[in-house]
């Protein structure tokens, strides 16, 4: 691996890791909330580094092998230990590697099947408890093809986990499309997850996970958009994580585009905030509730903790303010939490029942 994709890679970690500075709580501190509802919840933004993917990011120079972000240190009785305390069933687990990692093709090739690998095994040992977003190399695009089929037909991941920018270019790039197409073709789920653009001036003392991550999530979906390939693809249901970055909070500043810009019809742009899910894991309440569910309503909204880029302390604390949110009716929450889930990802609603 070049030098410079290291120090950028070893960037990225750092920064992502910055959520999860303070330690795992041990299960007594991380209380239930009073709040909890009945039904169990499903974790969609929920990351997992069992230990062959782990020693496999060591020996690429990804995590040091002592300390580094507390992320890079789960560990199956922490995160089972957090589900519990939270009211969490399911995890989907998922590892956001950046696509330059796999750079090279042998990388590649021996990278992702780690990882998709790693998760499959920790999917089988716990059926009723995790399933898990594959990983492709998005910069390889007809080894990307074989690792769809690979990972949806034989290891039986519940979708795929997509960069939302892979060698400087965003997911409505005509280089992605046969990717697209094939995801399209499966009916498949796509979960994208930012990392900070490339070239982007650093604000000293403020992390990229703050801003540059909700940047490039917002930068993909526009796009999607732009490019046309939400309105070619539309059996492919796609995530867009941390509440969808800027873009419900943005939305009239989009239909201006179409208006004054040679954008897209605002009509497409209100279609568009439809069309994608959005996950809790900004976190959603209590600032962003009223907002997100204006744009995209209560049936696009998942649950998601980014556990364990997110303490136990951070995972406890937002799941409260989830559940205490005067915005959400129960229907709404329980939707939220559990039943939008189980209608996306019907490989799981199998397991689940």
């Amino acid at each position: 691996m070049p030098d410079l994709t290291r120090r950028r890679t070893l960037k990225l970690t750092a920064a992502t890791g910055m959520a999860a500075a303070a330690a795992t709580l041990p299960v007594r501190e991380a209380a239930a909330s009073p709040h909890r509802p009945s039904y169990g919840r499903i974790d969609t933004h929920h990351h997992a580094v069992p230990p062959k993917m782990r020693q496999w990011a060591v020996e690429q120079g990804i995590i040091p092998p002592t300390g580094g972000p507390s992320w890079a240190q789960w560990t199956l009785p922490d995160t089972l230990a957090t589900m519990e305390a939270n009211g969490i069933a399911v995890g989907v687990a998922s590892a956001p590697v950046p696509a330059e990692i796999f750079a090279d093709r042998k990388v590649a090739e021996s990278g992702v099947h780690v990882c998709n690998e790693s998760l499959a095994e920790l999917a089988r040992d716990h059926p009723t408890r995790f399933g898990f977003f594959a990983n492709v190399a998005m910069l390889h695009p007809d080894l990307a093809l074989k690792q769809v089929a690979y990972a949806l037909d034989e290891l039986g991941a519940d979708g795929v986990l997509l960069n939302t920018s892979a060698g400087g270019r965003y997911l409505g790039d005509p280089v992605f499309a046969p990717l697209l197409a094939e995801l399209d073709r499966r009916g498949a789920v796509a979960f994208t997850h930012p990392f900070s653009p490339e070239g982007i001036v650093e604000v000293p003392g403020v992390g990229g996970w703050l801003g540059d991550f909700l940047l490039d999530t917002t930068r993909t979906a526009l796009s999607l958009i732009a490019s046309g390939a939400l309105d070619r693809y539309r059996r492919l249901s796609i995530i867009l994580s941390h509440g969808g970055g800027f873009l419900p909070y943005m939305a009239g500043r989009a239909e201006r585009w179409g208006r004054e810009d040679d954008g897209p019809d605002p009509a497409k742009i209100r279609r568009a905030l439809r069309r994608f899910f959005y996950d809790t894991a900004l976190p959603m309440s209590p600032y962003a509730t009223p907002t997100l569910l204006g744009a995209a309503g209560a049936d696009r909204v998942l649950f998601g903790t980014d556990w364990p880029a997110n303490s136990a302390r951070e995972v406890t604390l937002n799941t409260a303010a989830l559940d205490r949110d005067p915005n959400l009716s129960r229907r709404a929450h329980k939707a939220i939490a559990r039943d939008n889930a189980l209608r996306l990802l019907p490989r799981l609603a199998e397991r689940r029942r």
